[in-house]
């Protein structure tokens, strides 16, 4: 056997080099394009992450504030007594719903359920597709009302704290009215607006009367299905120069 030279092992070792040297490229491809993932999908997560801040807590932040001084218009509107005894605005807003289980305060009750409308931080009474039946007319009937349940104000995220025998008060120019909750749907399809008849179908109720409901999405976080929340009219209180609030309210 002939004897190596050192020609031969540089040789070698020249061509053990040149094989090594595509496997680092390709292992260096492979760690960029890693790293270029990764760097993806932290910015992302940043991405999502800012966008759930925004419609979870800043949509609340500019609705809230919007829906108050739209309030505080209406309120300015009634002390200075304009529009005579029990008139409707219906485009500042009609009253100020009160619900003690929910911990929400008041919330300003506008015309319609629109996207727009209820971006507001405010809760519509329905136009579409069953209009509702205001209080103020003394008509029997079913006052139906929607609501975000997060973002945008999320007047109804804690529906779910509704208890039977609760108490709902809507609140207007003149008068107080003040209703009793006597059935709840935790969970209907969307399209159910037998819900909102005039005499609510599934709320045990079958004769006409004086009705509320309440609605919103859940749950809570998505709009797959629809919360309900019935209550009827026990009293109306005239509202005096202190508008003094119903016991109801504390």
């Amino acid at each position: 056997m002939a004897a190596r030279t050192d020609h031969d092992e540089r040789a070698e070792a020249d061509a053990g080099a040149e094989t090594a040297a595509p496997k680092r490229r390709g292992a260096s491809r492979l760690a960029m394009a890693v790293s270029i993932l990764g760097e993806l999908l932290i910015t992302a997560g940043l991405v999502l992450g800012l966008f759930v801040v925004y419609s979870l807590w800043w949509t609340n932040v500019v609705a809230d504030r919007k829906a108050d001084k739209q309030g505080d218009k209406v309120r300015d509107n009634w002390a200075q007594d304009k529009g005579g005894p029990g008139a409707l605005d219906t485009k500042d807003g009609i009253g100020f719903l009160h619900v003690p289980s929910m911990k929400n305060g008041e919330v300003l009750v506008e015309k319609g359920t629109s996207t727009k409308v209820l971006n507001d931080g405010v809760a519509g009474y329905y136009i579409d597709p069953v209009k509702a039946t205001l209080p103020m007319t003394d008509k029997t009937g079913n006052f139906t009302l929607a609501a975000h349940r997060d973002g945008h104000g999320a007047k109804f995220h804690n529906i779910d704290k509704i208890k039977k025998g609760d108490p709902i008060v809507f609140e207007t120019k003149d008068d107080w009215y003040v209703y009793k909750v006597f059935s709840i749907l935790p969970e209907t399809s969307k399209y159910n607006v037998k819900v909102l008849q005039s005499v609510p179908k599934q709320s045990g109720r079958t004769k006409p009367g004086h009705f509320i409901t309440l609605t919103t999405c859940t749950p809570v976080y998505t709009s797959e299905y629809r919360y309900i929340v019935w209550g009827e009219l026990e009293r109306v209180q005239k509202v005096d120069s202190a508008r003094t609030p119903p016991k109801e309210l504390g």
